[in-house]
């Protein structure tokens, strides 16, 4: 408790001399959610299905298989009904104050926005966009869930609606990278958290980053821990849910 404490106030000052703050975010920041990450013991990388979880959401998976894909999409991706827990809290009540500027994040479930903030910048896409691949009329992810049918359709053309996710095989949008890159390279706080930085392109947005205070809160250690003004080992609810914005 001592630690923890420590890493809040230490955490603290440089958030109070800090005005424009930018928070680049992974899974860990949701596993208290209920939202699984990727790479841990019960992540998605280590469940037992027909194909391993990385094939399944891939581009030509989608295209080639794509009843496989809902059937584990809905399962384990389209989780519409989770909370934010106190980090997407905190970072709201930040926003309002004035000194988070952006948040850029490699998550999918919307838990930002549903915690109130405005600014969020999503690299990977979001469950709660779908869109017809015919006729590329737009859906929400409840329309997806209450689908009859595994694989959802356009009521209006019959085409396979698709998530508006970023899939392995596909490219991140370049706006979104380019809002990101801007966002990253003009702060003058960088909180990175709950990613082990190994996916680019992503990854990289770290090096537009060019001022002194970068903080990485993350479990476990990474190879970029050696560039970072504040190392935090603590999972991103429990840390900053004894913070005050």
């Amino acid at each position: 408790m001592a630690m923890i404490q420590q890493d809040r106030e230490a955490l603290q000052r440089l958030i109070d001399a800090s005005n424009n703050i930018v928070f680049f975010g992974g899974a860990g920041v949701s596993t208290e959610s209920g939202i699984p990450d990727f790479r841990s013991k019960d992540g998605l990388y280590n469940q037992k299905y027909q194909y391993d979880p990385e094939t399944i959401i891939s581009h030509g998976f989608f295209e080639e298989h794509t009843e496989e894909f809902y059937r584990f999409y809905r399962d384990r991706m389209l989780l519409l009904d989770k909370e934010p827990n106190a980090c997407h809290r905190y970072l709201a009540a930040l926003e309002k104050k004035g000194k988070l500027k952006a948040i850029v994040t490699q998550n999918i479930d919307g838990l930002h926005q549903k915690a109130g903030s405005q600014n969020v910048i999503e690299l990977h896409g979001s469950i709660h966009r779908n869109y017809c691949q015919s006729c590329s009329r737009p859906y929400d992810g409840e329309f997806v869930k209450a689908a009859l049918d595994v694989v959802p359709r356009c009521p209006h053309c019959g085409g396979i609606i698709k998530p508006d996710v970023v899939l392995y095989g596909e490219s991140l949008d370049e706006r979104t990278m380019i809002k990101a890159m801007i966002a990253i390279s003009q702060a003058d706080l960088l909180i990175v958290c709950g990613t082990s930085l190994v996916v680019y392109p992503a990854a990289g947005f770290l090096n537009y980053f060019q001022r002194e205070n970068l903080v990485l809160i993350d479990k476990n250690p990474n190879s970029h821990d050696d560039r970072a003004t504040l190392v935090i080992h603590q999972k991103a609810g429990e840390l900053f849910g004894g913070m005050k914005a």
